[in-house]
């Protein structure tokens, strides 16, 4: 899991149960994307969550995924300039 900690004492990160966040402070947990079907059955990554774009469509849901985690790690994870 990647957490990046930013000068002000915030933190961010795509949540996942590797470590207990709770130990850090107080957490808030926001959605960053919706990864869904479209009426094709192609998956769709939805970033709208953190100004993102849309991704897709994919064939397979796991390739969404790995997009979307792609695209969190190269523009969502990054210290604010």
């Amino acid at each position: 899991m990647e957490l990046l900690v930013c000068a002000d004492g915030n933190s961010r990160c795509v949540y996942s149960e590797a470590i207990d966040l709770s130990v850090l402070g107080k957490i808030s947990i926001q959605r960053g994307s919706h990864v869904e079907p479209d009426q094709e059955g192609k998956w769709i990554a939805d970033l709208s969550p953190v100004n993102g774009p849309q991704l897709g469509p994919f064939t397979n849901r796991s390739e969404a995924l790995k997009a979307e985690m792609d695209w969190l790690r190269e523009h969502w994870l990054v210290p604010p300039s």
